[in-house]
């Protein structure tokens, strides 16, 4: 679906004239190309503005001043996708809106796709035109802007304003709108992405042995002044897997840092901090062993896979991605702090209250602690709505959408299956009686030959809950 029509305002009198053209839009979509891959410090290339089909792309690199274009801003609803990515080349330009909103965090809390491509196909059956690979590879500092450039660029914020008003009726629906506004105001307090960067996150990081590791720190350090100081990507410094090898076998010279993977410009204008790091962590080494965490045990890793499982399978009940119930890098530093109290679990695990009303009372338990007080709701509510509320229509339908071929109404739900023959038929209905012995939950069966027709309620509550959705959930994923 086309962008019905897109302006540039790459002139101060175009500036006013395409927010003269918005102006009757309460609600707009903004979103930010960035020109930033050779550089550290992060920058935006355009900005566009828009919804309803009309998108202003605001150029500012030919702009000077961009003060109208935070004061339209100021008086309206500002909806993002991933706004991580764009606050801060915002913030950078003067651009600092106030009401804000991301369908790429309602997404994930709704366990639906986050890629907006995806969702928008999802949700509003829009198909964005388009090379998007061959468009994040484009450079957005160029000018002029090519029209396939501009065309696409504007395809990501005209339709945002009507996405995030299906969205955001899906979160009041489903008890979640809570559990949304907690992870915006999570992403809208961090710091810049510049000053969220650790030394530890470096991929293969935690393969390394304590002399290693304090190299590995000194390259990082160093390395990370160096890219401020000269507004230099890290990368085209010191690419981290060449990192984690000159920290595991140091180099001796010049020529062996080139020789090892790192760029000619770079070991000229670079090589000899970067020798000159590695030398003075072989002097703080022991120090750094003093101060280095424990190392995780063969019992630790057994506790870290029991809380895996148990993250995984509510993250499946509830329909949502388990990395947004509790980020899984953090499962292992948290246990290695030793906590010895729920109180300590959930503040070395990080999570938010909604996440830790899922997870606390399940893991407080696998690690056995007497978590049952100190984990409100720990009966998984989800905002007012418990596991056992017969679901609304809205959220019926919501659920349903996600589902393979189930269908009905808030009385109950159902799905035909067919088969070859009576004796497959039979199979599945054992499959079936596993998996619902398993959820404690049970479905009435029909069979009849080689159909069967599976019925889900919840006869206490009087109709669908979430026990059915979770348990049809179950059942899609035996792959018949």
């Amino acid at each position: 679906m086309p962008v019905e029509e897109f302006s540039l305002a790459d002139r101060p009198e175009r500036l006013e004239h395409c927010l003269r053209w918005l102006d009757d839009l309460d609600v707009v979509g903004v979103d930010v190309e960035r020109a930033d891959w050779r550089r550290y410090w992060r920058a935006a290339a355009l900005v566009q503005v828009g919804g309803g089909g009309r998108v202003a792309l605001v150029d500012p690199l030919a702009l000077g001043d961009l003060s109208p274009l935070d004061a339209f801003l100021q008086s309206r609803v500002a909806v993002f996708h991933a706004m991580e990515n764009d606050l801060g080349p915002l913030a950078a330009l003067g651009v600092t809106p106030t009401r804000i909103e991301d369908t790429g965090i309602a997404a994930a809390v709704l366990g639906l796709p986050t890629g907006l491509e995806g969702l928008l196909r999802a949700v509003l059956a829009v198909e964005l035109g388009g090379e998007k690979q061959a468009m994040q590879r484009a450079d957005w500092e160029a000018r002029p802007l090519h029209d396939d450039m501009l065309s696409y660029a504007a395809g990501d914020v005209a339709h945002l304003p009507e996405l995030w008003e299906r969205l955001q009726r899906r979160l009041v629906a489903t008890g979640r709108e809570d559990w949304y506004r907690q992870e915006l105001q999570r992403v809208l307090s961090q710091p810049p992405a510049e000053q969220r960067r650790e030394w530890t996150r470096t991929r293969g990081a935690g393969r390394l042995d304590a002399p290693a590791r304090a190299r590995l720190r000194a390259l990082w350090d160093t390395r990370e002044a160096l890219a401020r100081s000269t507004d230099t990507a890290p990368g085209r410094i010191l690419g981290d897997e060449v990192m984690v090898d000159l920290a595991t076998r140091p180099p001796t010279s010049a020529a062996d840092l080139a020789r090892r993977g790192v760029r000619r410009q770079a070991v000229r204008s670079y090589g000899r901090a970067l020798l000159a790091a590695l030398g003075a962590a072989e002097d703080r080494a022991p120090e750094h062993a003093r101060r280095e965490r424990r190392l995780p045990t063969e019992a630790d890793r057994a506790r870290v896979d029991r809380l895996r499982a148990l993250r995984a399978q509510r993250a499946r009940e509830l329909g949502i991605d388990p990395g947004v119930l509790c980020p899984g890098r953090t499962l292992m530093a948290a246990l290695l702090t030793d906590p010895a109290t729920p109180g300590e679990l959930r503040q070395s695990l990080g999570l938010h209250p909604w996440q830790w009303q899922q997870l606390g009372a399940l893991f407080c338990a696998a690690l056995g602690m007497d978590g049952a007080g100190a984990v409100p709701g720990a009966t998984f509510s989800q905002g007012d709505r418990t596991m056992a509320d017969v679901l609304n229509a809205d959220a019926l339908h919501h659920e349903l959408d996600r589902l393979d071929g189930w269908g009905g109404t808030v009385e109950r739900i159902a799905k035909t299956y067919r088969f070859a023959d009576f004796t497959e038929a039979m199979r599945f209905v054992e499959r079936v009686a596993g998996e619902a012995e398993e959820a404690n939950h049970h479905p009435d069966i029909h069979i009849s030959w080689n159909t069967v027709t599976l019925e889900l309620v919840t006869h206490s509550a009087g109709g669908v809950t979430q026990n059915d959705i979770a348990l049809a959930r179950r059942i899609d994923g035996l792959g018949v």
